[in-house]
């Protein structure tokens, strides 16, 4: 039998879920059994593209469909309710980073969790990335000695935040939006956690030009439990000529070696006219079209999505969480991202150190 999945919000990234599981139901691994989505004209996209049940209100959706897992993918201040229902209908749940953005809320929903005895796991999807997997193995194999310090910086185009998301842009940042991506996946990396953080952010372009309260940037120094001491850049103010929507980079120094790592430049390179210089992460979303003329979906981005489904199956065939710890990024790692997270913010705001505790 089929994994049967709903999905919980159907917005720009949420259609990515949409896509990988009705692809799993090509080869009847997976079903994408219904869509929740707030917006009645979005959930009638959604119903007139993929033909499963959509619902408004994500409770019926629970009451009324048999499902065996469910992916949340609100806003991130909005996950903690979904996911807290979900865990209580006894479903799995796949949520999208951060898990939450309070450690109070995470703490609740891995509690939730446990309570039903179901899977949660974080979309953290940078870890499926074959370049950072190389890293990993490299660190973890103690190639590189003991990791001292290192840099990362990953940075949106200002089309994010007023584009894509202007309505709910203030209730994040570029810490919250995108520094949970590193944070996440320089502690895997690592296999240690955050210890102190000291930031800064800048509030100029979205409050002055946009009318939208949040940071254009945070600058985060985070010391982690095994002693190095990681840098953040982060940012969603380039100017709109900037050749990939996203630019992103990490170097990790150890006392035997460095590695880094450009992850927004892998090698696609154009330049067309009236469109401008352009790259491409083909390596996240690619598409190409089988045999009977559907678009098929590959890449990480895809890969960690498809993860959820693998690991219900496991479930299924008589696997148990316990077996599972540590093989997929888990409710306890997106509480340690939070942290960090929460940290970093409350250092940006009041000028100090902060602890993580």
């Amino acid at each position: 039998m089929p994994v049967k999945v709903g999905v919980v919000g159907a917005g720009i990234f949420g259609v990515n879920h949409l896509n990988t599981f009705r692809q799993l139901s090509y080869t009847g691994v997976a079903e994408l059994a219904a869509v929740a989505e707030i917006n009645p004209d979005r959930a009638e996209w959604v119903r007139a593209n993929y033909g499963c049940p959509v619902y408004l209100d994500y409770n019926e959706m629970l009451e009324k469909e048999d499902l065996d897992g469910v992916s949340v993918v609100t806003p991130d201040h909005l996950h903690r309710p979904v996911t807290l229902a979900a865990c209580a209908a006894g479903k799995h749940v796949l949520c999208e980073k951060p898990l939450d953005v309070t450690v109070e809320g995470c703490q609740e929903m891995i509690d939730a969790a446990r309570r039903a005895n179901v899977l949660l796991q974080v979309d953290f999807h940078k870890r499926y990335d074959p370049e950072h997997i190389a890293m990993e193995r490299r660190v973890s194999s103690g190639e590189l000695g003991k990791i001292l310090y290192g840099k990362v910086c990953m940075e949106d185009r200002i089309e994010v935040p007023v584009d894509w998301f202007p309505h709910w842009a203030p209730s994040s940042s570029p810490g919250w939006f995108l520094g949970v991506h590193f944070f996440d996946l320089v502690s895997w990396v690592m296999k240690s956690t955050g210890k102190r953080v000291f930031a800064v952010g800048r509030k100029e372009t979205l409050n002055n030009d946009y009318g939208i309260d949040t940071y254009d940037s945070i600058s985060a120094m985070v010391e982690f439990a095994n002693g190095a001491v990681i840098s953040f850049d982060l940012s969603w103010i380039l100017p709109r000529e900037f050749e990939a929507v996203v630019n992103q980079e990490i170097k990790l120094v150890g006392t035997k070696g460095l590695w880094e790592i450009d992850t927004q430049y892998r090698g696609s390179r154009s330049c067309v006219a009236g469109e401008g210089m352009k790259t491409y992460n083909n390596g996240f979303i690619s598409t190409y079209t089988d045999k009977q003329g559907r678009t098929i979906y590959r890449g990480y981005g895809v890969e960690s999505i498809e993860d959820f489904v693998r690991n219900i199956l496991a479930l299924k065939n008589g696997s148990t969480l316990d077996r599972l710890a540590g093989k997929y990024p888990s409710g306890e790692d997106g509480l340690e991202v939070t942290k960090i997270a929460v940290a970093a913010h409350e250092s940006a705001r009041t000028g100090k150190v902060i602890d993580i505790s």
